[in-house]
């Protein structure tokens, strides 16, 4: 063993630059690993939560609902009532969340026509507890829609009188080219109160969590679900939406089950070239061992020993430039979920292990010239 290990100490010394440029090889293999496995989680993180900003894409609305006149008017005067939505999260085996209430209907204010709209807390399935979509609204405020808030020339912080009674206004909303602006949306409670109507609501809004594409048919499985809590209920799936959101996130998960095992293949490739230019070069050396009655096993422990130190010198490198790359980098990409890039201790432990059997497999073929070459016909070309 101590014969090895000074035979590969020798060596590595002796052909110095194909010994750190395979180095470099694995390192680069190690922190692209490690980059891509520490960003991964934040990347598919990230394509969700913006993909479910988007906004809802599942309404579920009254059966006596007309659906000619939710195209027309936005929403339906047919109410029903509220505790349908705690139903609906505590059904078993469901592929929705992010549920809200609503009810919103028509009023005249100032001379002009809104749509008052309130809104109830965010409820999740249970189990699967997520951050709101929704608006947080406080109790006695609301938010006014950019036409609205233009045309009545109110800004946060006044008051507006809404049937009789008078709230503050938390914010003027951004101009959105829908019928937001000319919405104020109040807390569901006060709303309620407001239009005499407690207890009721007119919609409830969703998210679908199935991500499938519109080929695959979501809404089928969605009304299905929905039909056992709520029969009779109308299931309305936004399917442009929902095709849009499942297809950016399957080319996010294509992109990162594409991204890694390219550049192992590069980095196999670079080691496995080099690891043969040594076999190339060392032929010589090994006719010499050889010859002087050392056996095969002795050239090909040499070689792997070769490729296991490279590759353990290789994590030792590359595990921290690549922790440091993410980190750093992280923040730069991921606006909201940055957070989860975070040093891994458990995955230094897999790289030390991996990248010699990474390494080892990649000389491999060198590995079986080397031991299968006649020593004779070695020195007699030589």
């Amino acid at each position: 063993m101590r014969a090895l290990v000074r035979m590969l100490i020798a060596e590595a010394s002796f052909r110095r630059g194909s010994f750190i440029l395979s180095v470099v090889a694995v390192a680069i293999a190690v922190l692209a690993a490690t980059v891509v496995d520490l960003t991964q989680e934040a990347a598919q993180r990230e394509t969700r939560r913006v993909t479910r900003d988007i906004g809802f894409n599942l309404r579920i609305i009254p059966e006596e609902a007309d659906l000619e006149s939710i195209w027309l008017e936005g929403f339906s005067e047919h109410t029903f009532p509220e505790e349908s939505i705690e139903r609906l999260a505590a059904a078993k085996q469901i592929s929705y969340n992010h549920l809200i209430a609503l009810l919103q209907q028509k009023i005249e204010i100032g001379g002009t026509t809104a749509v008052l709209t309130g809104i109830s807390d965010e409820i999740h399935a249970v189990g699967s507890k997520k951050n709101p979509m929704a608006p947080v609204i406080s109790r006695g405020t609301v938010h006014v829609g950019h036409h609205l808030a233009t045309t009545l020339r109110i800004s946060g912080g006044d008051r507006i009188e809404i049937l009789g009674e008078s709230l503050e206004v938390a914010r003027a909303m951004p101009e959105s080219g829908t019928i937001d602006d000319i919405r104020i949306i109040g807390t569901l409670a006060d709303v309620q109160r407001l239009l005499a109507m407690e207890g009721e609501i007119n919609e409830i809004k969703a998210i679908d969590c199935l991500c499938l594409t519109a080929a695959e048919n979501p809404a089928a499985q969605l009304r299905e679900e929905i039909a056992r809590t709520l029969p009779g209920a109308q299931v309305v799936l936004l399917s442009e939406m929902a095709d849009a959101r499942a297809k950016q996130r399957r080319m996010a998960e294509r992109y990162a089950r594409f991204l890694l095992p390219l550049v192992l293949m590069v980095s196999a490739l670079w080691v496995g070239i080099l690891a043969a230019l040594t076999y190339v070069e060392s032929r010589f050396e090994i006719g010499i061992l050889r010859a002087l009655g050392h056996e095969s096993s002795m050239v090909g422990a040499l070689f792997l020993g070769r490729a296991l130190l490279i590759g353990l010198l290789g994590a030792a490198v590359g595990f921290p430039i690549g922790n440091i790359i993410a980190i750093e980098v992280a923040p730069t990409i991921f606006t909201v979920t940055a957070s989860a890039v975070k040093l891994e201790p458990g995955l230094f432990l897999l790289a030390l292990a991996a990248a010699p059997l990474f390494a080892m497999a990649s000389s491999i073929i060198p590995t079986m010239q080397a031991v299968a070459q006649d020593p004779a016909e070695i020195l007699r070309q030589e």
